[in-house]
């Protein structure tokens, strides 16, 4: 399994396309679909946070993944969410995609957007693990142990 080809720009104005731009060996994504699963990455962040300093080669983004719509749309949307993230690392960690989500979620094989999506890409983007869901102490035995292999 592969990621996509995807353009985004994150909450610093970047523009960004990935796989081309991840930064680490291994790199975590975030997949959120609905406004509410920011509190689910948030969850998430401090235990990935420590993973981070344990394993330098290790990087990760935050996905809001929504339709294309139109520019004012999607300035609205993101200056929004500027406006609600002052943490200069996480508006840089943030890239916004507007895409087809139906062929995004199908290259993926994510069944639903009901829930958050958590994946580790290699540099090239290819799929090295991913689970679905908030997190648990089980998930992140899961995730520290597919790094401890791969990294």
């Amino acid at each position: 399994m592969q990621l996509p080809r995807v353009k985004g720009s994150n909450l610093k104005r970047q523009k960004m396309i990935f796989p081309d731009d991840f930064a680490g060996d291994v790199n975590l994504v975030f997949i959120a679909f609905l406004r509410h699963h920011q509190d689910l990455i948030d969850e998430w962040v401090p235990f990935v946070e420590e993973l981070a300093k344990e394993h330098p080669e290790f990087h990760y983004y935050e996905f809001p993944t929504l339709p294309r719509r139109g520019p004012i749309y999607r300035t609205f949307l993101n200056e929004g969410m500027r406006a609600g993230i002052p943490d200069e690392a996480t508006r840089e960690r943030t890239i916004t995609l507007y895409l087809d989500k139906r062929a995004f979620r199908k290259a993926l094989d994510i069944e639903n957007e009901q829930d958050i999506w958590v994946f580790l890409f290699d540099r090239s983007g290819k799929v090295l693990w991913r689970i679905e869901g908030k997190f648990s102490p089980q998930k992140g035995d899961a995730l520290s142990n597919a790094l401890t292999h791969l990294c």
